[in-house]
């Protein structure tokens, strides 16, 4: 089971936000991480762990086993019993957020500015299949690595509480 930490105001604020930062990164640009990242565009989740460590014959199993423990101590991905459902921006479980890659496949992100940042981590373009969080009113619209297609004009997407009722708009879900 977690652990919930609750800090001070004072001992969040001596948090030195930009190490966590460069410590996310580092562990997203490791080998492991990216296998795991191209074993969702290339197969949907979840991924079991073992697929992973077979991925790499010059690695023990055991070094990218502990890699993946650290992976989701870091929160840059959940693995449980052996198999990793979620690995931002991907996720196992299906979520408002359909990506449909160049092949046809779909696969789920974890919320819509993940869906954002799909095309530009792949390098390839995609479309983003989702729902007005206001109307339900169905969405689709191209995005390549350099960003959101003509077709998502309109679109708008919250981070936070929602100023008004307007409508074309994707939240975070």
């Amino acid at each position: 089971m977690a652990t919930l930490t609750i800090k001070t105001a004072d001992e969040l604020m001596a948090l030195d936000v930009q190490d966590r930062w460069r410590t996310r990164r580092a562990g997203r640009e490791t080998q492991v991480s990216k296998q795991v990242l191209r074993a969702f565009v290339d197969h949907g989740g979840p991924i079991l762990a073992e697929d992973i460590a077979a991925a790499f014959r010059d690695i023990p199993a055991a070094a990218v086993h502990q890699a993946l423990a650290a992976l989701d101590h870091d929160d840059l991905l959940r693995l449980r019993d052996g198999q990793i459902d979620v690995a931002y921006p991907f996720t196992a479980s299906p979520t408002p957020f359909v990506i449909r890659l160049p092949d046809g496949a779909e696969r789920f992100a974890c919320c819509a500015t993940d869906a954002l940042g799909i095309a530009p981590m792949i390098g390839q373009a995609v479309q983003i299949l989702s729902r007005c969080h206001h109307c339900q009113e169905p969405m689709e619209f191209a995005a390549s690595p350099d960003g959101p297609g003509p077709s998502a004009g309109g679109v708008m997407l919250w981070i936070g509480t929602r100023a008004d009722d307007s409508c074309r708009l994707a939240d975070n879900y």
